[in-house]
């Protein structure tokens, strides 16, 4: 009965368990400051083996960097009387604010169906919109309006044949992070595949933060949102006074 047991076991691991990623970023923590406007990583790995490459299907490489998810509602319009009004609204249930995928040839060739489905890893499958396909006829619509909405805004984007793979050991790739960041912590998942299945996968986190000035506005806005609304008030008041004293001055003297 051991046996048998432990036979069951060997034929349930994958095929090339000995691949695992070696993973390394140019930075893990991305500093929101007053003239920020965007940020580029750097992904870059190797492919840690004890046996030589395997023959058969090549290797692949899969990077998905996610932002913070939450819920988001998403209505439709439609023309009414000459007017456009919302007719519909659908909350979905989890849409990251950031997300990018790279690969290394076409996502549809480099990652099975059921893989994707897995391990959630393409545009369509981050965003989950089960309560929404439940409770409205056309729940997938909405989700697929969120990813077309969220890649016109940059936010979501899809980098075919762009992460480099060097004799299927040393892989590197860029992601782009826009200047519209939602703070919080993005997940970056590497994953390795062969024949269109994952075979190692590895994550980690790349910390988003306001700092300074911005770090101390967002606070006061949060924690004591009648003090901000006050000092709003008074910067809007000193600033038109100024401007106000300024153009006096200058026809003044001209």
């Amino acid at each position: 009965m051991l046996r048998l047991a432990l036979l069951l076991i060997c034929f349930a691991l994958p095929l090339h368990a000995n691949e695992q990623v070696v993973l390394g970023l140019s930075q893990n923590r991305v500093a929101i400051t007053a003239n920020f406007d965007g940020s580029e990583i750097l992904v870059f790995g190797a492919v840690k083996r004890e046996d030589p490459i395997p023959d058969g299907a090549p290797l692949e490489v899969v990077v998905a960097v996610s932002g913070p998810s939450e819920p988001i509602t998403v209505r439709r319009k439609a023309k009414r009387f000459g007017i456009w009004v919302n007719t519909e609204s659908v909350t979905i249930d989890s849409a990251p604010s950031f997300y990018a995928v790279a690969t290394t040839g076409p996502l549809s060739e480099v990652l099975s169906a059921e893989a994707d489905t897995t391990h959630r890893i393409s545009v369509g499958k981050a965003i989950t919109s089960v309560n929404a396909q439940e409770t409205h006829e056309n729940g997938a619509d909405f989700a697929t309006a969120v990813a077309r909405i969220r890649t016109d805004n940059g936010l979501y984007a899809l980098h075919e044949n762009t992460v480099e793979l060097d004799q299927e050991t040393l892989f590197r790739t860029s992601i782009s992070m826009p200047a519209n960041l939602t703070e919080g912590d993005y997940q970056t998942r590497v994953f390795l595949t062969r024949g269109g299945e994952v075979i190692s996968s590895y994550k980690t986190q790349i910390a988003v933060r306001k700092v300074g000035l911005e770090r101390f506005l967002f606070n006061l806005s949060r924690q004591q949102p009648l003090v901000y609304g006050l000092l709003s008030l008074a910067i809007a008041v000193i600033a038109g006074w100024g401007a106000s004293a300024f153009f006096r001055y200058v026809r003044q003297g001209a």
